[in-house]
């Protein structure tokens, strides 16, 4: 197939399509390589795929050296004009969007960032894909969008009505776009809920990533609510799994969809969301003391009050993964940590 991947440069976009240009697939992937992080972590991804920094300048396209069937344009999601033209002149037949502005925390002090980067640009993808229709549209949403929801595990059928941040509120207009532009247009669309995504070539805004520098380096780690947390961390390799098994079978209409009982993850549209996680919620003492464990050398760590917009649990119910793909998440934090260590050490070079 020919498929688009947005955000290319990015943690899960780049692992995305190192799979995809291995299996086969031409893809075209787009990044405006922003420094929300080192822009140097994003620029050594690309070159993984044969995409050298000299050569990615502004709205440049590059072929890749390694692949003939991989091609990477600077360009932002924002700019509805170029991504117009782009799709017009590839007629692409997946959409696999997963550029986005991340971060709970950094919603709170950069609310403006993420109405540019979080709906407008997926409005802009929205449009793209209904004037140059595609077999499939798939969007990376987010646990983040449970909020409020203590109902665990968390469950597509359950009601998102309460985000405690922005971020999750965008993610969650993602889904309501999604559903208006699949019912209006028949755009088949799938969103998909990330559960603490790790692993290697990671964002070092994340905690993990954080953790292991400071331990490395000595310095003391940042652990919010005293440490009473638990997340479903989900390995990168099972993310890519779960997309790729998603993106080749199209959303369909529910034919037994009940407007009276309405079910929130599809509908009489060619409409879905799914949940990727491990189904095995961790608690964060243990996933620093598995860090710990791989870098022989123990935290020193300064215990701090929750922070806004977070929220003590995440759980993800994948009975619908395991139903309509025979597909779960299982990757244990033993060995997902230790791939991550391992990489962590390679790319900073440390002893």
């Amino acid at each position: 197939m020919k498929i688009l991947i947005t955000g290319t440069a990015g943690f899960v976009g780049f692992h995305l399509a190192q799979k995809l240009i291995e299996t086969g697939h031409d893809v075209v992937g787009i990044d405006n390589i922003n420094d929300y992080y080192d822009p140097e972590l994003k620029f050594a991804r690309l070159l993984v795929s044969g995409i050298a920094k000299d050569k990615v300048k502004w709205h440049c396209e590059v072929t890749s050296s390694k692949y003939s069937n991989y091609r990477f344009i600077r360009m932002s999601v924002e700019s509805k004009g170029e991504l117009m033209s782009l799709c017009s002149r590839e007629r692409f037949d997946v959409i696999v969007h997963l550029a986005a502005q991340a971060g709970v925390r950094y919603s709170i002090l950069n609310p403006d960032a993420y109405a540019q980067s979080n709906l407008v640009s997926f409005l802009n993808i929205l449009e793209v894909s209904r004037h140059n229709p595609v077999k499939h549209l798939v969007y990376a949403s987010s646990s983040s969008v449970y909020g409020l929801n203590a109902n665990m595990p968390f469950s597509v059928q359950d009601n998102v009505d309460h985000p405690v941040s922005l971020y999750a509120a965008s993610k969650k207009a993602n889904e309501l776009m999604a559903h208006t532009y699949s019912h209006l247009y028949r755009i088949p669309t799938t969103g998909l809920r990330f559960f603490t995504v790790y692993g290697p070539w990671g964002r070092p805004d994340m905690a993990y990533f954080s953790f292991t520098e400071n331990i490395i380096n000595g310095k003391p780690i940042q652990v919010f609510n005293h440490g009473k947390m638990k997340r479903d961390f989900t390995y990168i390799d099972d993310i890519i799994a779960g997309i790729i098994n998603i993106m080749e079978k199209p959303a369909e209409p529910d034919k037994n969809w009940d407007a009276k009982n309405p079910d929130p993850s599809r509908s009489t549209a060619p409409y879905r969301i799914y949940n990727i996680g491990n189904n095995q919620p961790v608690e964060l003492m243990s996933f620093i003391q598995e860090i710990e464990k791989n870098l022989n050398k123990k935290a020193v760590i300064n215990f701090k009050d929750m922070q806004p917009g977070d929220v003590t649990t995440t759980w993800a119910n994948v009975d619908d993964l395991i139903t309509d793909f025979k597909y779960k998440p299982d990757t244990t934090i033993a060995k997902g940590l230790k791939e991550f260590v391992s990489w962590y050490q390679t790319f900073y070079n440390i002893n």
